[in-house]
Formats: structure tokens, C-alpha cells, sequence
């Protein structure tokens, strides 16, 4: 008698080979010759510097040494030594790259703070050659002293917020913005290792968005251009002043990722990326500054893969998905054939969060900002914000808010459809940076307009979305996720009903359920009953300071409004993917199964009993993506995968 064998997994492919927090780093060589780098991160292979020869744009590529760090949100070459310091996320490490000595490669230093940064936000050099690194999520600073190698961690800055980034004068003087529930500024004393506050301040500057730069002047001195004014920060105070200098060129602005201005070349002449916005990273301008025609550059960087975020079944029976950090649409085959990375699909950039079909078309639904792209895939592919645009960009449904967890379209009820045939596309968002209640929010395709509710459950975001046709009204699963950068506030999600004609909700609770934890998932069971997974996404332990909870399963009626069945998963399953949100999903026949990092389960129609179908092996599923005919489709990391259930 032959035992079964378990399902296999198919590997279908890398879709997405793109690279995130690329800066360029103008310099001169010790002869006085032009010097460029690049610093890139990436998911597969982790973050590289290139060395771009500026004749030809072939680049000489060195890899971090160990696998696990991703990004580069900190990197600073020294004006003064032309050395390139990168501090790398989420492993908190310091890296040097010395062009003049580039068979050292990337050189790991270590850990910034293992206490307090995952994120090194900012990096700066005083005149004694000490390297200063702020960082999330601790609002930290700490210094590394080249000579001896050496570490010196002052700690937390800052009791409530969580991001700080540092400059340092030509004198030697450390001053730095706090972010995000507020922006101030705070003077750094490393005798005592602690920081006062100077000058004015922002309160939710999200919310109240106000002119505050801080920036390193053509002097040498450090400066802010604020709403209150002009100030020179020196003396360990904030002076008033009536003019300004200008910027710095090469300095790290703490207003936004890229530089203050460009540095040039010792010949005057310019590098800038032509292809950026498109998050593509290929193609160098070199502008001379005597007016000559710019030269352009072709680079030959390889990477290694990119991290997925979403995937979905589109209206064409394809399958389509989105990277993340860079947000580039990806599609293909069922099996894995045709897979084309289609490039950017949003001027979000982030990751597309949600997709939904609607009328043939698919809505994407982007961080940051939550912007709203329509894509046809019938129609050629030509990403933009104007007429004739595939996909379109339609901006955002509240720009209060950053990441578009869920998206449902919901058809024109009867007494809207003698008005027009069509629908709007309902959205569940997060708060943006610095703010806590997240919103629900719409859109209509036909007409452009839009609007939003805030705070339907304060200090939460609608999570997951679920339309009942029996009531004609949405149920909203919440979580206790907050605006990024901010706390959790609440420990637990909850449960609205949404009428979506009268744009209000016509219930607010917990179903009575005393364990309920963070609504994670909604699905459709037998009966006009819904199954309901509650839980806590791991990212809001690791960014919002939550904390770990056990995962149910509930079986809940919409009409009683009450938890009739619930079970715990068995710890066995493993733990839920990182974005966790609709790990439930049906399968063409009905068949509702689920899915953790380790398990790919199905539920016993009616019940809350649950029943292992495969493992996950080699790499830990990532993202949770559509069923379709016995076959279901995930992520892990940076590869599509598939398995027969």
C-alpha cells in the first residue's frame, strides 16, 4: 500500500529584482579625480555599495558581509575623508565602505545600540572625526570613534517619540529634530549625554503641516527655517535671525531622505539619477557646469530580489502581486509563465498594500499616503497621473492617512444605480505618521469623487473589510494599530457595521467577545455566518509597541452580532506572517482554508475546527495570496510559490 506524499511546493519565480534607499554619493579620489558611489539595499543578498566608474557606468559591486540587513536609511560620505558610513535596517549596524582601500569591501563595526536602534535614522562627523548616528526606534544617539573602534551609546533622547536625527556644526556642536508626534529641535551634550529642548516646536505636525527644515549651512553653522521664523542653532540655544544661508551641499537632510543639495564634482559638474522617479536606478545624467552636452550612463548593478507585499488573482485570471521598497506591479501565469515586472504602478512607491477587481480593472491601494492607482489589464501598460494613464494614479481618499490595509468594492445600491451603473471602492486605512485613528474611506471610479471617516474607533484602524450583501452594510474588523511612529494606544481591535448608503455606522462593539485581540481577518462561512480570525500582527509588536497574543478563530453571526463558536490555533501552526491581514481565503469550490509562516490549514465548514493540509518548507511563507482551483498561491520574501492543497 503507497503512503500519500504531501503536497510539493512549486518555486514559479523572482519577480522583482529592484533596489530601495539609493542614494548617490558624489566625491573626489586622493589625486583630486571625481569619485561616485551608490548605496542600495535589497532584500535577497541584503544592501551594496557600487563604485560607478564615470566614464563607462560599470560598477564595481560589494555586498554587506552577513545576510539580514535590508535597507540603508542612514548613509553620510564624509566630506572630509571621502569615507561612505551606512547604517543598515532592521540589524542597527554601522558599515564603512574607503574607495581608497576597496579590497576592504563593506566593513561591518557592529551593533549602533542593540538597546535602542533597529533603524538608523541620520549620520553625521564632527571636526574630531567622530561619526554621531541617531535612530529609531529608541531616538538615540551614539558615537563611534574610528581610531579605537569603538561604540559610546548615549541611549534614548526622547521619552515619547521614537525618531531623531542629527547634525553636527563645523564648531562641534550636535543638535537634532525629534519626530513624529511632534517636531523640536534638541541640543546633544556628550559630556552629560543628554538633550534640551530648543527653539519652537510642532504638535501633530501631520495633522498641521508647517514649514520646519533643519539644515547644515554654506557656513558650517546649523539652521532652522521654522513657521516662527529663521534660527541659528549654536550655544546650545535657538537664535533668531533675520536672513539665511544656503544649504550645504552633501549633507543629509533630516527633512527628507535625498541631500540637502548636490554635491558636485571637483570639475563642477553634476550627477543625478534620470530614472528615480520610477524607482528604476539604472541611468546617471552627468551635467557639466561649463554647458556642455550631459553624458549619460548606463550601470550594471545585479540584484538579488525583492521583497514581495501583496499578491491577487486579477479579473484576467492572472496572477499579480507588488514589491516592496520598491513598489514595482509584477504579473504572470498561473504557472509561473510570462512574469513581467511592469515597473512603478503608484507615486506612493512604498508597497501596494490591497488590491481589489472591479468592472475588469484592479484597484491598487499604495503606502505611503494611501494612494488609489486603476490599472486595465487589457489595455498597454503606462503608468501615470494624467489622461490616457494605465495605471492611473488617482491620489489618495484621505491624506491623513498612509497604509491602505483593505480594500472591498462595493456595488451602487438600488437607489444609486438609476444615477449610474458602477460602484465605489471602499478603503481601510492607518493614520499617517504621528496621528492615531485610522479611517475608512471611499472612492468612486465613475465620477473621482471621495471622502473619508476618521476615528470610527479612536486610537485604531479599520484592518479588514467584508461587504454583506444581506444587510447591504460592510463589516470593519479593527486593529490597534496607530499612525506610524506613535505607540499603540489600545490593546485591542473591535467591530463596526458600515452603512455605506448613509455613510455611518449602525454598530460599534466587540461582539460581546471578552478575548477578542485584533480583528485580522474576515471571510464569508455557511449559514450567513462569518469566520473571523483574531490575533496580533507581529508588525504592531516589533513597530507600535503591542504585545504578543494568541490567535482564535471565531465564528461569529453578523445578525446577532456575537461570537457563536471560537478555538485557538494550535501553537503547532506557527506564528502569523509579519502584514497578517486576510490569511483567511476561499477556494473556487467554497473550501475556506487559512494560512500562518509554517501551515497551510482548512477549516471544517460551520465549525471553528481546523486541520493541517501542508507545511511550508525552505523559506517561511511571507504573504497570504488568492486559492484558485485547488491551487494556492503565496510568498516567500522575494519568491512566488504555489502549492496543490
Amino acid at each position: 500500500m503507497s503512503i500519500p506524499q504531501p503536497p510539493s511546493i512549486r518555486d514559479l519565480g523572482i519577480p522583482v529584482k529592484a533596489v530601495n534607499w539609493v542614494r548617490l554619493h558624489p566625491g573626489k579620489t586622493s589625486d583630486g579625480k571625481p569619485s561616485l558611489l551608490a548605496s542600495m539595499g535589497q532584500n535577497n543578498g541584503g544592501p551594496f555599495v557600487i563604485d560607478i566608474d564615470v566614464k563607462t557606468g560599470h560598477c564595481r559591486q560589494f555586498l554587506v558581509p552577513e545576510s539580514g540587513p535590508e535597507g540603508i536609511p542612514a548613509c553620510m560620505r564624509s566630506l572630509r575623508t571621502g569615507i561612505l558610513w551606512m547604517g543598515t535596517a532592521w540589524n542597527g549596524h554601522l558599515y564603512r565602505y574607503d574607495p581608497e582601500h576597496s579590497e576592504r569591501g563593506l566593513e561591518d563595526l557592529g551593533a549602533i545600540d542593540p538597546e535602542t536602534v533597529t533603524f538608523p535614522t541620520g549620520i553625521t562627523e564632527t571636526p574630531d572625526g567622530m561619526i554621531w548616528i541617531g535612530a529609531y526606534p529608541g531616538a538615540s544617539v551614539t558615537r563611534f570613534d574610528p581610531s579605537t573602534g569603538k561604540f559610546k551609546r548615549f541611549g534614548r533622547q526622547d521619552q515619547v517619540d521614537k525618531y531623531l536625527y542629527p547634525l553636527a556644526s563645523d564648531d562641534g556642536e550636535i543638535f537634532a529634530q525629534i519626530k513624529i508626534t511632534t517636531f523640536r529641535m534638541v541640543c546633544f551634550d556628550p559630556r552629560t549625554g543628554t538633550s534640551k529642548r530648543v527653539g519652537p516646536h510642532i504638535v501633530e505636525p501631520s495633522a498641521n503641516p508647517q514649514r520646519y527644515e533643519f539644515f547644515k549651512g554654506a557656513d558650517g553653522k546649523l539652521y532652522l527655517d521654522s513657521f516662527a521664523g529663521a534660527f541659528l542653532l549654536e550655544n546650545g540655544e535657538a537664535h533668531p535671525v533675520e536672513t539665511l544661508p544656503a544649504q550645504m551641499p552633501g549633507i543629509h537632510a533630516t527633512s527628507r531622505h535625498g541631500y540637502q543639495e548636490i554635491l558636485p564634482f571637483p570639475d563642477g559638474s553634476i550627477a543625478t539619477f534620470i530614472d528615480d522617479k520610477s524607482f528604476e536606478f539604472r541611468r546617471i545624467r552627468i551635467t557639466s557646469a561649463d554647458g556642455s552636452a550631459p553624458r549619460e550612463l548606463t550601470l550594471d548593478w545585479e540584484g538579488g530580489g525583492t521583497a514581495l507585499w501583496t499578491l491577487h488573482l486579477g479579473p484576467d485570471q492572472k496572477l499579480y502581486g507588488s514589491s516592496m521598497l520598491p513598489e514595482h506591479l509584477f504579473s504572470c501565469d498561473l504557472d509561473g509563465g510570462n512574469m513581467v515586472n511592469h515597473g512603478q504602478c503608484s507615486v506612493s512607491g512604498g508597497e501596494a498594500y490591497s488590491m481589489v477587481n472591479y468592472e475588469g480593472k484592479i484597484a491598487i491601494g499604495s503606502y505611503p499616503a494611501s494612494r488609489i492607482s486603476l490599472y486595465d489589464p487589457k489595455l498597454p501598460y503606462q503608468f501615470g497621473t494624467g489622461p490616457g494613464a494605465n495605471p492611473l494614479d488617482v491620489g489618495s481618499a484621505d491624506i491623513l492617512t498612509t497604509r491602505p490595509h483593505a480594500m472591498i468594492y462595493v456595488p451602487d445600491l438600488p437607489s444609486e444605480a438609476s444615477a449610474k451603473a458602477g460602484g465605489k471602492i471602499w478603503v481601510g486605512a492607518a493614520a499617517t505618521y504621528g496621528l492615531d485613528d485610522g479611517a475608512l474611506a471611499w472612492f468612486d471610479p465613475a465620477t473621482a469623487l471621495r471622502g473619508s471617516t476618521r476615528g470610527i474607533m479612536p486610537d485604531r484602524t479599520p484592518f479588514v473589510l467584508l461587504w454583506i450583501p444581506e444587510f447591504q452594510q460592510i463589516l470593519v474588523g479593527f486593529n490597534s494599530e496607530p499612525g506610524t511612529g506613535v505607540m499603540a494606544k489600545v490593546d485591542r481591535g473591535g467591530y463596526a457595521f458600515w452603512d455605506p448608503q448613509n455613510n455611518k455606522a449602525t454598530y460599534i462593539g466587540d461582539f460581546d467577545d471578552p478575548d477578542l485581540v485584533d480583528v485580522c481577518s474576515l471571510i464569508p462561512a455557511v449559514n450567513g455566518l462569518v469566520y473571523a480570525l483574531s490575533g496580533r500582527n507581529p508588525r504592531l509588536v516589533t513597530h507600535y509597541d503591542c504585545q504578543p497574543a494568541p490567535t482564535r478563530l471565531c465564528l461569529i453571526d453578523p445578525a446577532k452580532r456575537c461570537v457563536v463558536q471560537s478555538a485557538p490555533l494550535p501553537e503547532s501552526y506557527g506564528s502569523l506572517p509579519f502584514e497578517s491581514g486576510h490569511i483567511l481565503r476561499a477556494d473556487t469550490d467554497g473550501t475556506i482554508y487559512g494560512a500562518t509562516t509554517e501551515t497551510v490549514f482548512r477549516i471544517k465548514p460551520g465549525t471553528v475546527e481546523t486541520e493541517t493540509v501542508a507545511k511550508i518548507t525552505g523559506y517561511p511563507l511571507s504573504v497570504v495570496g488568492p486559492i484558485h482551483e485547488g491551487t494556492f498561491y503565496f510568498a516567500s520574501e522575494w519568491m512566488v510559490r504555489s502549492i496543490d492543497l
